[in-house]
């Protein structure tokens, strides 16, 4: 999800997300961290789509807010559409980071897959936009990977967690620092066929879940 504004007189489309993070392993480092990954990854296709007859630049603006003290009723009753509500934790019910839905705003971010590698975020926020994982997983001789791949995919070598495993096997599948956001990504969006009111248009829907700290079981 994500609230889209259309500037005529730039001819920019700016995508507008404010991340706000909450739980145990949450902090205000983390939160600019998390709004600088997504912002880098997405803004660096430079992508120009074409909209009304003419050629607009995307732009991506994310924000990060560290909200130690978040109410889970902020997150129901919430009506803005650039507002997103990750919890951060070191252990996920899921085992990984995950959102509540496809073109959803709210879920749940494990922290190792935060720093391991800063592609988590912009591959969840892809999510959050509306995309899916690809159908192949199988792309050797593609070249890299586009964000949306996710752990297991069969890549080129030296895209893999070892570049001399065989593929499929034990290191044999991506790395995912490697993955890069590509026109193509961009493109999936389909931001030329949003409704725009007044210049503003809203990309996915409210989930508005509030994700409880998660005890693992001994």
């Amino acid at each position: 999800m994500a609230l889209v504004k259309f500037i005529p007189s730039s001819n920019q489309l700016i995508i507008h997300s404010h991340f706000y993070i909450y739980g145990d392993a949450a902090t205000e480092l983390l939160a600019n961290q998390i709004a600088h990954d997504i912002q880098q990854h997405w803004n660096e296709p430079e992508a120009l789509i074409r909209y009304k007859h003419e050629w607009v630049d995307v732009r991506f603006e994310i924000i990060g807010f560290y909200e130690p003290n978040l109410q889970p009723e902020t997150v129901w009753y919430n009506t803005d559409p650039k507002n997103f509500y990750f919890r951060i934790e070191e252990y996920s019910p899921q085992d990984v980071s995950f959102v509540d839905g496809i073109g959803s705003n709210t879920g749940l971010f494990k922290l190792s897959n935060i720093l391991q590698t800063s592609t988590t975020a912009a591959h969840e926020y892809g999510h959050m936009l509306g995309l899916m994982h690809p159908l192949d997983l199988d792309i050797r001789g593609e070249g890299v990977p586009g964000i949306m791949y996710p752990r297991g995919t069969i890549v080129d070598p030296q895209y893999q967690y070892n570049p001399v495993a065989v593929p499929g096997t034990n290191g044999g599948t991506l790395d995912p620092k490697y993955r890069k956001v590509l026109l193509k990504d961009i493109e999936h969006l389909k931001l030329h066929k949003l409704d725009f009111t007044d210049d503003f248009a809203v990309l996915g829907d409210f989930t508005s879940l509030y994700h409880s700290r998660y005890q693992p079981e001994n």
